[in-house]
């Protein structure tokens, strides 16, 4: 089993047209993903991927013509807070944006129109999920995972290939790889996806990859806490990083007392979960919180 994403998910591709989108639409395409369409507008009646999806001038179009019920969107950055938009309101229920430099005030609107939605929105600035050997909706290299029954929740793209590496490394595989992207304003937060990873049958370990900056991780860590079954391990990025200077995402920057790499893994561990100082050790920790558990 899996969440958000499986195999009979219908996916379109917003901006397919384009050279990012028509190439990253193949690739899910080619590892097996449902690819049933793509939207640019004034391109409605044509196809894409060497004639094997139609292309739809709309997000209602493709919804109606194909049942679609995810849509991928690489449109530039002026533009991607109105594609989100597009999708939600035409009833898409999971949205995966990867688009990098979005305006933080246009994503202030998004988050508050899809408030108003029964949409979910995963990123922008993130690699999208993947779901070994069912569906890969993003830029995930799909041939680094393995089907397996550990989640994978990270803010940070390179970093969910690593914990995946390590993961594989030690003989584990993954049920579904989330990446949630380190902007300030991101749809879906850690929070959501563990409890998604709890009531997962299939699921019995989770990691968590967090970094610097906001609060998000320690939401996460209180929830866990008090709701938590399954086995965590946690890590977060930015350890050297020193106050009020960004490290990599925008999101990543330290600005109150809770939000360095320190503080938040000191609480993390408060929490019950399973915190290491080094990514190289997530495999062999995950592995080592299964055999207790059992």
């Amino acid at each position: 089993m899996s969440i958000l994403v499986n195999k009979n998910s219908k996916i379109i591709v917003q901006g397919i047209t384009g050279s990012e989108g028509s190439f990253h639409a193949g690739q899910c395409f080619e590892y097996g993903g449902n690819v049933v369409g793509g939207v640019t507008p004034g391109k409605g009646g044509q196809t894409a991927l060497d004639g094997r999806v139609p292309v739809f001038n709309t997000c209602v179009d493709a919804r109606l013509k194909t049942g679609a019920n995810v849509s991928l969107i690489f449109v530039p950055p002026a533009f991607a807070a109105d594609a989100i938009m597009e999708a939600a309101e035409a009833g898409i229920e999971l949205i995966v944006c990867i688009t990098e430099g979005i305006p933080v005030s246009d994503m202030v609107k998004v988050a508050e129109y899809l408030k108003t939605t029964s949409s979910r929105l995963i990123g922008p600035n993130c690699p999208g999920l993947l779901t070994p050997d069912e569906a890969k909706v993003g830029i995930m290299p799909g041939f680094i995972a393995r089907k397996g029954r550990v989640g994978v929740i990270s803010k940070s793209g390179t970093l969910t290939y690593e914990a995946v590496h390590q993961l594989v490394r030690v003989g584990l595989g993954q049920s579904t790889c989330v990446g949630i992207g380190g902007d300030p304003i991101i749809g879906t937060k850690m929070k959501d996806l563990v409890q998604m990873f709890e009531e997962d049958p299939e699921t019995d370990a989770i990691v968590m990859i967090g970094e610097i900056g906001g609060s998000m991780e320690i939401e996460a860590a209180h929830y866990i806490r008090d709701h938590i079954k399954k086995p965590v391990v946690g890590f977060i990025a930015g350890q050297t990083a020193p106050p009020g200077r960004r490290m990599g995402h925008a999101g990543a920057i330290v600005s109150g007392a809770d939000e360095s790499a320190a503080a938040k893994m000191k609480i993390m561990r408060e929490c019950g979960i399973r915190v290491v100082d080094s990514p190289a050790n997530i495999g062999e920790t995950v592995k080592e919180a299964l055999a207790v558990r059992v």
